[in-house]
């Protein structure tokens, strides 16, 4: 009994008793109040905190639900938003606001089809509630400029594209899908930082968007970045390898690198046709790269002048500056090809024309004196009436020589129209028409006039000459 005594008898410590469901609802209400007040003060972060709280506190209360979801809306967390109106009508598919509210949500995400649902939904239960009225109307306008942004965009009508996606946004402003249309359709108009800009603000939310990584190596592809722009595509093939633009942009700009590289490899081994090839099949690969077209027009132009096609080159500096009007070095590489079209066609000019230096047998640098001698023994050399007494077709010959000798004279005694003749300018620019030319009076001139000079035969083949 003794030993009984001396044992200590440890008791147990009583449970607390637990809350009634009455002070749980209290303390949620609580919360729930609170949250509202910072609500009304705009201080969302706070007010988040709260109802999230009551929510933790009474997990089956869908109001609590519904204002955590206002203000994650508020501070722009519409997909969060999107869940928390979601559970709330499945605890209650009465409650209004709840159906309001996940409406709200799809239409700001894009999704304007569930958007009708829900606001069909909230006018089942209250057909006069004007906010669902005109919630649906814009769900409505919404999937019309979804529609017409499709049409168009299949037809190229870029610009109308972005209209109707800056009109789709106003209602939908944290729709990716359509940033994204907007991004590709402001790069595929050359409008690259607005592109940029549109598809960097996405993937600072989230930085494995496989759309706004393509948009962003669309933008250096067409900015002739290629490179880079490749590791884009590279990228978002990683995160949506099933991703077909990607692949396909990914896909042209390799080939476009490979075919320049290989063009320009070609030209500078001096092998021009086939660096003509190369670039020619390189401007096939994508007419939307306007950047990189034009320098391969311009690459291209480089070669038919080497190649001697001139007018062709000029062409294609021509076709280069109207892709891209900054491009000044394919507005100097035209000038130069003009020029040297232009020397062409004087020296093909040159290669036709009666070489008048020649059929006086003087040469270019021959002084006023030594072509006057030189007239005057060819013109007496071809004289008609020296040959009066040959054959019709040898007079005929002589009296073509003598013509041109007269030609001959009148240009280069003549310091203007032999400084003409000589870089290759059209003289009948000037007026002078050989066609009309007559020989006679030139010798006329030269010799004195009428009367002042004649021939006489000797014999048979004998002339003399005789002045007055």
């Amino acid at each position: 009994m003794a030993a009984a005594a001396e044992c200590d008898v440890i008791m147990a410590a009583p449970e607390p008793a637990p809350e009634s469901e009455e002070e749980t609802r209290r303390e949620a209400e609580s919360f729930k109040e609170q949250g509202n007040a910072y609500y009304a003060k705009k201080d969302y972060n706070e007010a988040y905190n709260y109802y999230t709280k009551a929510i933790d506190t009474c997990p089956n209360n869908a109001s609590y639900y519904g204002n955590r979801a206002a203000t994650l809306m508020m501070l722009g967390r519409f997909r969060e938003a999107l869940g928390d109106a979601q559970q709330s009508v499945r605890l209650d598919d009465s409650f209004v606001r709840g159906h309001l509210r996940e409406g709200k949500c799809h239409l700001s995400l894009g999704n304007a089809m569930a958007a009708s649902r829900c606001f069909q939904r909230v006018l089942e239960l209250d057909h006069k509630n004007t906010q669902a009225q005109q919630e649906l109307k814009n769900a409505s306008t919404v999937l019309e400029y979804e529609k017409i942004a499709e049409v168009d965009f299949e037809k190229r009508d870029f610009r109308k594209v972005v209209f109707c996606m800056d009109r789709a946004l106003e209602f939908a402003p944290a729709c990716h899908r359509f940033k994204i249309l907007k991004a590709e359709c402001l790069a595929l108009l050359g409008r690259y930082p607005e592109a940029q800009s549109v598809a960097s603000d996405i993937l600072r939310m989230d930085s494995t968007n496989a759309d706004a990584l393509y948009v962003r190596g669309l933008c250096l592809y067409y900015e002739d970045c290629i490179e880079k722009a490749v590791q884009f595509f590279v990228q978002a093939l990683r995160m949506a390898p099933d991703h077909e633009k990607a692949c396909l942009a990914c896909r042209n700009a390799k080939a476009l690198k490979a075919k320049k590289e290989d063009g320009n490899k070609a030209f500078k081994e001096g092998n021009y046709k086939l660096a003509y090839e190369l670039y020619t099949e390189a401007l096939g690969i994508d007419p939307n790269n306007i950047k990189t077209n034009a320098k391969l027009y311009c690459n291209r132009g480089t070669v038919n002048s080497k190649l001697r096609k001139l007018e062709e080159a000029i062409d294609d500096c021509t076709n280069a500056v109207k892709l891209d009007d900054t491009y000044i070095k394919a507005y100097l590489r035209r000038a130069q090809h003009k020029q040297l079209l232009k020397n062409a066609q004087v020296e093909l000019k040159k290669s036709k024309r009666k070489d008048y230096y020649k059929i006086l047998g003087v040469d270019k640098n021959a002084s006023e004196d030594e072509i006057k001698k030189a007239y005057r023994k060819r013109a007496l050399m071809h004289h008609p009436d020296r040959h009066s007494g040959a054959s019709a077709e040898v007079q005929k010959e002589e009296e073509k020589k003598f013509k041109e000798v007269g030609e001959a004279f009148t240009i280069l005694s003549d310091p203007k129209k032999k400084a003409r003749y000589d870089s290759g300018q059209d003289l009948e620019e000037d007026g002078l028409n050989m066609g009309d030319f007559d020989a006679n009076n030139i010798f006329k001139a030269f010799f004195g006039g009428p009367g002042g000079f004649s021939f006489e035969a000797s014999g048979p083949g004998n002339f003399f000459f005789q002045f007055g």
